[in-house]
């Protein structure tokens, strides 16, 4: 049934298993969770079961549900967006979904509030993150982010 999509490799986090399986060969729930740390025996983020699970539904373009677990149908990976949910823009306690909030804010973004977005967002991460993680992480997030407009 294939591999992953080609746009997973540059549009999710490192940790996801979005990065090496196909749509179907995880699941997906709509935010980070204590209970779904990443797995360093894994290779990503899993149930306590070993489940692979991706945490930013509108990072895959894939509605949360239990495709890998309970073998929920794939629907057809679209280039269409869903919308960040509410939650995906509170900051997060851990570093590794720093990537996935900043780019919650900049997909709701409208072209005009471009700048005052990622200025926003290196100012609030910098409260919370070294300097250098968050322009680190910024620049990986733009070079995807800024090629939608």
């Amino acid at each position: 049934m294939g591999g992953p999509v080609r746009r997973w490799r540059d549009e999710t986090c490192g940790i996801c298993p979005a990065q090496l399986l196909r749509p179907g060969g995880f699941d997906v729930v709509t935010r980070p969770r204590t209970e779904l740390a990443y797995r360093p025996d894994l290779g990503w983020r899993a149930t306590p079961d070993g489940v692979p699970v991706c945490v930013h539904p509108f990072r895959v373009g894939l509605a949360p549900a239990a495709y890998a677990s309970a073998g929920v149908a794939v629907p057809s990976v679209s280039e269409a967006e869903l919308l960040p949910p509410p939650e995906a823009l509170v900051m997060p306690e851990d570093l590794a979904d720093l990537s996935a909030w900043m780019v919650a804010h900049l997909r709701i973004a409208s072209r005009d509030e471009m700048f005052s977005v990622v200025a926003r967002l290196e100012r609030q991460a910098g409260e919370r993150f070294p300097a250098g993680e968050v322009v680190a992480v910024l620049r990986r997030v733009l070079t995807v982010e800024l090629t939608r407009f």
